[in-house]
């Protein structure tokens, strides 16, 4: 006699398969886009915005532009912070992350240089740029060779230094609108020459230690990268 085995086996076979894999520890991959990496791509979408918005000289537009940047920076903690507790960390997320890091402070000292209230000396947007291309450089020769390099503690002081310009100068910035409006013309002045000063003492300083955590770097990494073999 033939037994005939109905769709309800079928799906409580597949239930009891699905069971022994759980405790049998199997491990189900996670999936690239994950919340994590919606975290990440949610603050690359974020720089086009930030970018436009900033372009226009007015005090709401600085002051949206503060507010999408510091969203941004959430994001940016949060999503590394989920990834490790919830092990959710992806090829996508290693590629993307840093990625959008960069592009974000990137955009935002471009901008920064742009803002009249500010002076921000081209150079040391280029010197700031030139770093990043070559540690991004040296990362990629690493992971040809199979290896990771990791943020160095000066890499890591750099990073702050950077987060912190924008943050305060954004604001100080922003800050310029409502004084010149209701402050008298000399305390006007004054603001305006004081933070023209020190923002430009300031991108000189980030410029400078960013070319330095650049040059320590590579020295760092040195034999790592075979730097020294000419062929």
């Amino acid at each position: 006699m033939m037994l005939v085995l109905g769709p309800g086996y079928n799906a409580m076979n597949a239930e009891q398969n699905r069971t022994i894999a759980s405790r049998s520890g199997a491990v189900r991959p996670a999936p690239a886009i994950n919340l994590p990496n919606k975290l990440t791509l949610s603050r690359v979408l974020m720089v086009p915005v930030f970018v436009a918005v900033l372009s226009f000289h007015h005090v709401i537009a600085y002051a949206v532009a503060y507010a999408i940047f510091t969203i941004a920076t959430i994001t940016d903690y949060y999503d590394g912070k989920i990834a490790r507790e919830r092990n959710l960390i992806t090829n996508f997320g290693k590629l993307f992350d840093p990625v959008a890091d960069k592009v974000l402070v990137a955009a935002a000292f471009v901008m920064l240089m742009k803002l009249p209230e500010l002076h921000v000396p081209g150079w040391t947007i280029v010197a700031i740029l030139a770093r990043e291309f070559l540690v991004t450089g040296g990362r990629t020769i690493a992971a040809s060779e199979g290896s990771v390099i990791a943020a160095s503690r000066v890499g890591k002081i750099k990073t702050i230094l950077q987060m912190a310009y924008i943050f305060v100068f954004l604001f100080l910035a922003t800050l310029a609108f409502p004084i010149q409006l209701w402050a008298s013309e000399t305390a006007s002045a004054s603001y305006m020459w004081y933070l023209a000063l020190s923002s430009y003492v300031g991108s000189v300083f980030i410029a400078a230690f960013t070319v330095y955590s650049g040059i320590h770097f590579v020295r760092e990494n040195w034999k790592s990268l075979k730097l020294d073999q000419l062929s």
